[in-house]
């Protein structure tokens, strides 16, 4: 079997999400993933269910072209943008893996500063693209611009991936960075990840006409709550979007996920509501998270990032309590649940690092 397989996929390790077998709490606060912790309103999966039952044909494809998505999204975004400016993804994954298949295969390579979203790595070499990697300061997270601009002397670097806020650590690029940013070579795609882009209420769609070697990246997935139905999407300039489209699979998206994110497109005042709650809530954990001595940075996302002294035996034993978090980047991300979630976070926390 393995002179089937390429020698190098058998290295690779799968994205794996936390298992909930091992764990032998009765109540579990799930707060590894990013997830906004309340589930959509009745309101809207009543009106989904409607739509579904009166209107979708199982026995059909789904649309194909989602131009009305596409129309809802371009007012949305708002900047000028068009909808022949955005391509939709099953996921910002898919986009993620078109982007790479058309920029850096058999061209160069793919540069991220870790910690970051590790699918920018795994799904590159998965397509047997190389990835230069530069670190990040380790009192602030910024990319140390020195060794970046180094790696794009040394390697041929033909797209750069950038979270915007950065997962796992939360921070917004900075002026120096964005400075860095525009001043990139336009031979090189730059990839910024939106993806918390309702949290952080900042976004470089303005510049998106002066670089058309940008593009921006958002999903449905964080704020919008339709994590269950794998909806992102992508804007950039006409030429790279026609791109995307020719390697996009047909009929990427099911027709219920089209349909959902068409939905919360039309009611998105309505579901952003809990948006100003969650940033109250992540203001207060950062606060109690670091009474307790963490070492606890600020976000701009839906998740704080902290260390302690012993990251791994803390977030094991607060999965032995119920509440689970993601151990990464050497440190904690730690996703704002629920007001009543958080509060057993912190409870639980305190008494971990008692214990320890």
């Amino acid at each position: 079997m393995q002179q089937l397989v390429r020698p190098d996929i058998a290295t690779l390790s799968a994205y794996k999400a936390e298992s909930l077998a091992d764990i032998t709490a009765t109540e579990i606060d799930k707060i590894d993933a990013n997830e906004v912790s309340s589930d959509l309103p009745d309101w809207f999966k009543s009106q989904l269910g409607t739509i579904a039952s009166d209107q979708i044909k199982a026995n059909r494809y789904p649309d194909g072209e989602y131009a009305h998505l596409k129309q809802l999204i371009a007012n949305y975004v708002g900047h000028g943008i068009t909808s022949s400016q955005i391509s939709i993804g099953c996921g910002s994954d898919e986009i993620i893996r078109s982007l790479l298949v058309v920029a850096c295969l058999h061209r160069g390579s793919i540069m991220v500063a870790e910690p970051t979203f590790s699918m920018y790595d795994i799904l590159a070499r998965s397509l047997g693209i190389p990835v230069v990697k530069v670190p990040r300061h380790d009192q602030n997270f910024q990319i140390d611009l020195a060794a970046a601009q180094a790696a794009i002397e040394q390697h041929h670097v033909a797209a750069i991936g950038l979270v915007h806020p950065n997962s796992p650590t939360g921070n917004l690029l900075n002026s120096a960075e964005l400075d860095w940013v525009r001043s990139l070579p336009s031979n090189i795609l730059v990839v910024i990840d939106e993806a918390y882009f309702e949290f952080a209420s900042h976004t470089l769609a303005a510049e998106l006409d002066q670089h058309p070697n940008w593009l921006i990246m958002r999903t449905f997935s964080k704020a919008f709550r339709l994590a269950a139905y794998r909806v992102g999407y992508a804007f950039a300039a006409n030429e790279l979007i026609e791109a995307l489209e020719k390697v996009r699979l047909p009929y990427n998206l099911p027709t219920i996920a089209h349909t959902a994110a068409e939905l919360a497109m039309d009611n998105r005042d309505r579901l952003l509501e809990l948006v100003p709650e969650i940033r109250q809530e992540r203001d207060r954990l950062y606060r109690e998270l670091s009474n307790l001595g963490l070492r606890v940075w600020p976000s701009a996302g839906n998740f704080l990032y902290a260390r302690g002294q012993d990251n791994k035996a803390i977030a094991q034993a607060l999965k032995q309590k119920g509440t689970l978090i993601r151990q990464t980047g050497g440190g904690l991300r730690i996703t704002v649940g629920t007001r009543s979630q958080n509060q057993r976070l912190i409870e639980r926390m305190g008494d971990c690092l008692n214990s320890l």
